[in-house]
């Protein structure tokens, strides 16, 4: 029987891709703890054998009509951003996927009222949001699956929930221990063109609204409490400051832990930082002694 073993809200910022040097530059002579946080959490959980796939719950990878997941045998190639070419461009990957768990996640659709739909074909487009993080966490591991989810645009927090429980039955059904990674932001509003460049230092001061570093902030203290219920039942005012993604990523992960009843507290892994007006962190929540909640089990109707 497989079970969750960790799940992180993780960072996946393009400038922890640049040189450590252009990096400081933009930083005012600092790094960023996003980059020796993601760096301690290889070596704390990715470098160790508790773990058999990984599932990037991916924040950049739109779709319409269904949520999809990869379910190819090996993805391979060079990644260049369409977003930041400057900054992303010819970088390698070569990693497995987990076909099997796919396949078993899409069978868990309909029951939960949704529509998840795996996809293998070799062309199929990869995004950065699952490509830096296997950069930091996976590369140089290669008996490690990952798998990727996509956030389907046109989703409610509903239909997120949906998608979180057939994810989370799957693994229960498989014999594989997994991590999830949501793989986003908090608060995601840019500044303007030709006002950015003001703000692409990482200090709070300059997330893009005091409502948003506030709402932010809110909801890394119900993290680190472990108040997922919080979290969730104020999921209407949260999104008044336009977190990424819907924060789907998010609600895919809760989904898959139990919702409400799971009370994991999470461990920052990095400082609260800006990124040109957005909120980024790393959050991991370890597995509690006796192991995430399971996700709930709902039949529901996909009308």
């Amino acid at each position: 029987m497989g079970e969750v073993v960790g799940v992180g809200l993780i960072a996946h910022v393009p400038t922890i891709m640049l040189p450590k040097e252009t990096r400081m530059e933009l930083n005012e002579g600092k790094d960023s703890t996003l980059v020796s946080g993601l760096e301690k959490l290889r070596r704390d959980v990715f470098e160790s054998d508790d773990y058999d796939t990984v599932i990037v719950l991916d924040s950049h990878w739109a779709t319409t009509v269904e949520f999809v997941v990869t379910s190819h045998e090996r993805r391979s190639g060079k990644f260049t951003s369409e977003e930041l070419p400057r900054g992303m461009q010819g970088v390698p990957f070569d990693y497995l996927g987990d076909p099997q768990l796919a396949e078993l996640i899409a069978a868990q659709a309909e029951k939960n009222g949704t529509w998840i739909t795996p996809i293998d074909d070799p062309d199929l487009p990869v995004m950065y949001a699952t490509i830096n993080l296997w950069k930091y966490l996976g590369e140089g591991l290669p008996d490690k699956r990952w798998v990727s989810v996509s956030l389907c645009q046109t989703a409610t927090d509903d239909d997120f929930l949906r998608a979180g429980r057939a994810i989370g039955e799957a693994i229960a059904k498989s014999d594989r221990r997994v991590i999830l990674l949501a793989s986003g932001a908090l608060s995601h509003t840019f500044y303007k063109l030709r006002e950015l460049r003001k703000h692409e230092m990482a200090d709070p001061s300059h997330i893009f609204s005091e409502a948003a570093r506030a709402a932010d902030h809110e909801r890394l203290d119900w993290f680190t409490a472990g108040d997922h219920a919080k979290v969730l039942e104020t999921m209407p005012a949260f999104h008044t400051v336009r977190p990424e993604g819907m924060f789907g990523h998010w609600l895919l992960a809760a989904g898959a832990i139990g919702e409400e009843n799971c009370t994991a507290p999470g461990v920052l892994y990095s400082e609260y930082e800006n990124s040109i007006g957005t909120g980024q962190v790393h959050v991991w929540f370890p597995k509690p002694v006796g192991g995430f909640p399971r996700a709930k089990d709902l039949t529901l109707s996909r009308d």
